[in-house]
């Protein structure tokens, strides 16, 4: 690091920007997919409906996060329309055609993609209710003020990284230790690769491992949570200390982060958490400049134009503000798992899995062509990515998002039946086409059970 320019961060950088534009393009193919069979005119939560709700009063109105879908009327064509642009744009960044431009130009591709998505999770009820939704829209931020190729990362932006992986984390981990007796009695993951919301291909092996295993993985989640986060700002040391210590330790603490994530990505489906949390310890990983960092052309500092070096401490600024909310959080006694302090969703609290579920409870949803229930034959619809069939192996679907999937492992958790629910089973009663793509095979071909 030098001064206000991270001259070392460049392939930080090139990882950041692309990782991140990746991910916004898997997350807007699963809306294009999913969202208007979910959420669409005729969803299983409409959209609309939420919409003239809120429009009802200015009350309301204050409830609903910022979509553009205030301002233009949502339809499931507007909305396919959005993500096909979006989709585009995350294309473009994941090439680095826009990375070639003055800064300005990816700031404002990744502010597209921010605004874009915000606009969807806004009104995504509760199929968008997920931690990485939010955890997707602060990346997007940031990464928005990262620059372009000709000039090194900020210092502040990449620090503001920093903060972000240390809240994931580092929340995760509070969160643990508060949460079930399980994590504390190391006992945790006997259980948790078995009742996970979506298992994988490898889930049932990695529940089979030797009790001693379980307990190891649990001390190494703990010490990689709950010690590793605060090494990832080591390289800050080397603005006052020479030398190449600061480096390697911030590069050892990402490597720890990355083996700990992909070894959820190999026993697990956690739609893009995993993959964001890998993407963005990169952040803490130094190289060697490939780019003389020069003042521009016009005046500058350390290598970056001046109106770039305003807008970036401008937000880093904002950044201080808005995270004082999320840094009590870490350290309050009734930490918030999840939780947005502003409507723009930047500068959230994380944390996952406060407590694991003990045993597996499944919904089958059945049916049958025939008139007598009682003496039928009744029929399994099956789903993609929740376990049915036993027989069958689970699929790896990760990064890809089954929102439909995950919301069945929570419904025998709760109390009553969804609102959602019951609407999918009068869809499934109408052979609903949109909604029997959704699911893995539908047992009546496409016509309607009794």
């Amino acid at each position: 690091m030098d001064g206000f320019a991270a001259v070392d961060f460049f392939f930080a950088r090139e990882v950041l920007q692309r990782g991140i534009a990746a991910l916004y393009l898997v997350a807007f193919v699963s809306t294009l997919a999913q969202f208007p069979a979910l959420l669409g005119e005729r969803g299983l939560l409409p959209a609309p409906r939420l919409l003239a709700w809120a429009a009802e009063s200015p009350s309301r109105a204050k409830l609903l996060r910022p979509t553009l879908f205030r301002r233009v009327r949502y339809t499931d064509r507007r909305l396919r329309a959005l993500c096909w642009a979006a989709i585009a744009v995350a294309a473009l960044l994941v090439a680095g055609v826009p990375q070639l431009a003055p800064p300005w130009v990816p700031m404002l591709c990744f502010l597209a993609l921010w605004l874009a998505y915000m606009s969807v999770s806004s009104i995504g009820q509760t199929f968008y209710g997920f931690g990485w939704e939010m955890l997707l829209l602060e990346a997007g931020f940031l990464a928005a003020f990262l620059g372009s190729r000709d000039q090194p990362p900020p210092v502040a932006v990449i620090v503001l990284f920093w903060w972000l992986v240390f809240r994931l984390e580092f929340g995760a981990g509070m969160i643990k230790i508060r949460g079930g007796r399980e994590w504390r009695d190391l006992t945790a993951l006997m259980y948790h690769h078995e009742t996970q919301p979506m298992p994988g291909p490898l889930s049932r092996q990695a529940h089979l491992l030797p009790r001693w295993f379980h307990r190891l993985e649990v001390l190494g989640n703990h010490f990689a949570q709950l010690v590793v986060p605060f090494f990832v700002f080591a390289p800050i040391i080397g603005l006052w200390v020479s030398g190449p210590v600061p480096a390697i330790v911030g590069a050892v603490a990402a490597g720890v982060v990355v083996a700990t994530q992909l070894w959820l990505v190999l026993t697990g489906n956690f739609a893009w958490l995993n993959w964001a949390t890998i993407v963005l310890a990169f952040s803490a990983v130094s190289a060697p400049s490939p780019v003389d960092a020069s003042p521009p052309s016009g005046g500058g500092i350390d290598g970056l134009p001046w109106y770039w070096f305003a807008i970036t401490s401008a937000v880093a600024l904002l950044y201080v503000a808005l995270s004082l909310p999320a840094l009590r959080n870490l350290f309050a006694r009734r930490q918030l798992m999840n939780a947005s302090f502003n409507r723009w969703q930047l500068a959230n609290a994380y944390g996952a899995f406060g407590t694991v579920t003990k045993e597996r409870t499944e919904y089958v949803v059945e049916g049958t062509s025939e008139e007598d229930p009682d003496a039928a034959d009744w029929c399994e619809y099956e789903f993609r990515g929740k376990p049915g069939d036993v027989r069958r192996v689970p699929r790896q679907f990760a990064p890809y998002h089954l929102r439909l999937d995950w919301l069945m492992w929570f419904l025998p958790l709760g109390r009553s039946l969804d609102d959602w629910f019951t609407t999918l089973l009068v869809r499934l009663l109408e052979a609903d086409a949109p909604t029997l793509a959704l699911l893995r095979r539908d047992p009546f071909a496409g016509e309607r059970p009794r």
